[in-house]
């Protein structure tokens, strides 16, 4: 059994993180880290657990019994938190900030997208997990990436869910402001731009373009859907070919061919792409739930692949009917 600990543990991605792990058939929560609800029943923040388990948060921090560790810390902190803190050598850490996500000789994370860096995460200590928006952009992106076609600048539209904000209220989280509401935040400053940009000069090798991302708060709790616009000579055929190919092994990204919805992938790690050509313009659709695979989801993947188990071992979530 993976012996694991978690950081954070009262937020939106704690919750959801503790759900997968107290299913998942090869992990055991050693403990759950919170110092304003220590002593307190994990059920009475996340109240979706009633009846799966009696844990209770800790203000403790026992490394040494755990093989690994999640940082669900706001962004910022985990940086913060490895100075202040004398970490065991061999403990892993997955942290689901964005404090490491961009490569520095001044760190060893390893960005942890299964899509492009497999191999990689397959023998990292560290692993930094990629931001939510950037998953779904990412894995809409890379395959033309891949196959040489981003030249010139990448519009991109995409919309994501109110947990995407986190669990503190705040004023463009409240659900009366929220609900038959919509906005634009940070547009073409979002923090998740940079770790586009590297991973698509990863997978192609030369960047001269700037993506030009439009990020949309939704009326919606959870998802993230996405539009990429792309200007390319090449062919439909031989771009769908390439997306097919590239995603060929994937455990939880899938092209389609027909026209994507959000209800596709809520409540489970899949992202979905679809492609459509318009005169030059290709158009690319990608979607995934922003607590899964575009958080912890995600990371329990990573998890699997650190420790040579079943990919998809706890992780097997199927959409609603309806």
């Amino acid at each position: 059994m993976i012996k694991i600990g978690i950081l954070g543990g009262a937020g939106y991605t704690a919750g959801e993180l503790i759900r997968l792990l107290i299913n998942h058939p090869e992990a055991e929560i050693v403990f759950i880290n919170s110092e304003s609800n220590a002593g307190n029943r994990i059920t009475d923040v996340h109240e979706g657990l009633y009846g799966d388990t009696d844990l209770v948060f800790t203000s403790e921090m026992p490394f040494d019994q755990v093989d690994v560790t999640f940082f669900c810390f706001g962004h910022g902190k985990s940086e913060a938190f490895i100075r202040e803190h004398q970490l065991p050598e061999n403990m892993r850490i997955i942290d689901l900030a964005q404090d490491f996500r961009l490569a520095s000789p001044q760190h060893d994370y390893v960005y942890g997208l299964p899509e492009l860096n497999h191999e990689q995460i397959a023998t990292a200590r560290h692993i930094a997990n990629p931001g939510c928006f950037a998953t779904c952009i990412q894995l809409g992106l890379l395959p033309a990436a891949k196959m040489g076609l981003i030249k010139a600048d990448v519009a991109v539209n995409a919309i994501t869910g109110s947990t995407g904000a986190g669990q503190k209220p705040g004023p463009t989280t409240h659900f009366s402001w929220r609900d038959n509401n919509l906005s634009i935040y940070k547009p073409f400053s979002h923090q998740h731009v940079p770790e586009i940009k590297q991973s698509l000069l990863q997978a192609q090798g030369f960047l001269d373009a700037e993506i030009d991302f439009i990020p949309y708060r939704g009326n919606f709790s959870r998802g993230i859907f996405a539009t990429e616009v792309v200007r390319t000579e090449a062919t439909i055929d031989h771009i769908i070919d390439g997306y097919k190919q590239f995603y060929a092994h994937a455990a939880f990204t899938h092209y389609v061919d027909k026209p994507l919805d959000l209800k596709q992938v809520v409540n489970t790690n899949k992202a979905l792409i679809h492609c459509e050509k318009y005169g030059d313009k290709l158009l690319i659709t990608s979607c995934i739930d922003n607590l899964l695979k575009g958080a912890v989801g995600q990371a329990v993947q990573n998890m699997n692949i650190m420790f040579g188990i079943d990919e998809k071992a706890g992780l097997r979530l199927k959409p609603s009917a309806f």
